[in-house]
């Protein structure tokens, strides 16, 4: 037992201690498996019915599924995001007893949610798939596919809220393991039930479903085990409003995130359909799909990041904080720029993986010239908002996801469109990525100058 004690203390110990390129490489490099082995459960579910079914209008089917699979996201990160950066600053305050409380607590209020948006969700499909997008002719698909797979979508955002949550307490590398093994289920049962049991788009959901089970049966497992840092314990499910509402303040930053970004593709879809019928709205599953890699890359090295800042900023270790900082948005532009340049150089290869019809190709190939152009700077949007809310700052991290979402890309959803046709949809991209960049620099420069001052005080 003791062994196992100074296991535990020397896992937390060494977010304060150890070189911070280490350090960050440590618990980044599992965050970025995981997270990119995430993706895979889509994008695999993407290319499988595109070329599983013989029919165009069900990859835009499956497009219109996306900004309610994105809801779902966000219920996941409001609990998830919230837990795992409370538990992080907490531990570095030396309190585990609160740590677990969080952590008992946000069981009870995961499942309390995901029951209700299940049951929302399933009563209301189809006005809620109408309002993303769906035409007569995706409806059907986006709706089998949807009634399939919500039920297993309280097992994902179960997965997603404890995985963030052994990540923070010390085990990057069996956080990185558990979504290695439900993709792995995914990519074997996708193929098998579309190709050979020919059961269509359930198939796809079905086995995302199951996959999602086995997921959340080893991520739950290792709470059960009392050898490891945090773990259940009696008495700490009983909901404390206190304790809520702390998770609840942080997880609101990237909650609001995922909100304004379900409904920023409600109108791009809509607006798409408008512009350039269903084929318009396939070709931004290309867009959607590609860029995912490069993103979900970026997030597991926010992942990594955020036990680091949160520990550092709980313990006072300023100099860490900063030097964590900027090592993670260094790597992040890195990898929005490699994305950048493969989307403007290889767009028909991208789009050919995705779905067979020519009309489709074309239009999904004028999509990524426009999108893709100045995707390089999303790397650091998405790393200063991180920060934000690893510092407790949910506010600021608020702010910062919704100048992107929000306050710049529906102006130029109306205002290019009338002028440019379709073009002037994808012209909104890089034209708000570079606005919201403009602000998420000065924002993050006076606020490192705040803590700097404040540490000099």
């Amino acid at each position: 037992m003791a062994t196992a004690t100074l296991s535990n203390t020397d896992r937390l110990r060494e977010l304060g201690t150890a070189p911070i390129g280490k350090i960050l490489l440590k618990y980044s490099l599992p965050a970025v498996v995981g997270t990119v082995v995430s993706a895979i459960y889509n994008i695999i579910d993407s290319i499988v019915i595109g070329h599983a079914i013989d029919d165009p209008n069900v990859v835009s089917g499956i497009a219109v599924t996306f900004p309610v699979m994105t809801l779902v996201t966000a219920l996941g990160m409001l609990i998830g995001a919230g837990a795992a950066t409370r538990v992080s600053i907490v531990l570095g305050q030396n309190d585990k007893k609160m740590a677990e409380t969080i952590l008992g607590n946000c069981v009870q209020l995961t499942l309390i949610i995901g029951i209700v948006y299940v049951g929302a969700f399933s009563i209301f499909i189809d006005p809620i798939l109408k309002m993303f997008g769906a035409s007569p002719n995706t409806l059907p698909y986006a709706r089998e596919f949807m009634l399939w797979v919500l039920p297993g979508c309280v097992l994902q955002n179960l997965t997603f809220s404890y995985n963030n949550v052994m990540r923070a307490s010390g085990y990057p590398g069996k956080a990185m393991y558990t979504n290695m093994i439900g993709a792995g289920v995914n990519a074997v049962l996708a193929p098998l039930f579309l190709f050979g049991f020919h059961w269509g788009i359930r198939g796809a959901a079905i086995a995302t479903d199951i996959a999602m089970l086995i997921t959340a049966f080893f991520v739950m497992s290792h709470f059960f085990n009392k050898k490891n840092t945090l773990h259940f314990v009696k008495g700490t499910f009983r909901l404390q409003w206190r304790v809520i509402k702390s998770v609840l303040y942080i997880g609101m930053a990237p909650f609001l995130i995922n909100v304004a970004g379900s409904g920023i593709n409600a109108i791009i879809n809509n607006t798409l359909y408008s512009y350039g019928g269903d084929n318009a709205i396939a070709a931004v599953v290309v867009f959607n799909r590609f860029v995912t890699i490069f993103v979900f890359v970026i997030i597991g090295i926010c992942q990594g990041m955020q036990p680091i800042v949160g520990y550092n900023y709980g313990s006072g270790r300023h100099s860490r904080l900063f030097h964590t900082l900027w090592l993670a948005a260094g790597s992040a532009v890195v990898i929005s720029t490699i994305g950048s340049i493969v989307g403007a150089v290889f767009p028909r290869q991208i789009a050919s993986m995705f779905m067979q019809d020519e009309a489709q190709i074309t239009c999904a190939v004028n999509c990524l010239h426009y999108t893709t152009i100045m995707f390089w700077m999303v790397g650091f949007q998405i790393v200063a908002t991180n920060f934000f809310q690893a510092l407790g700052m949910a506010g600021k991290a608020i702010f910062l996801s919704l100048t992107r979402q929000i306050i710049f890309m529906i102006p130029m959803l109306l205002i290019l469109p009338p002028h440019m046709g379709l073009n002037g949809v994808w012209a909104a991209f890089p034209v708000s990525d570079t606005a919201a960049t403009i602000v998420t620099a000065s924002l993050l420069f006076f606020q490192i100058r705040k803590i700097k001052a404040a540490k000099n005080a």
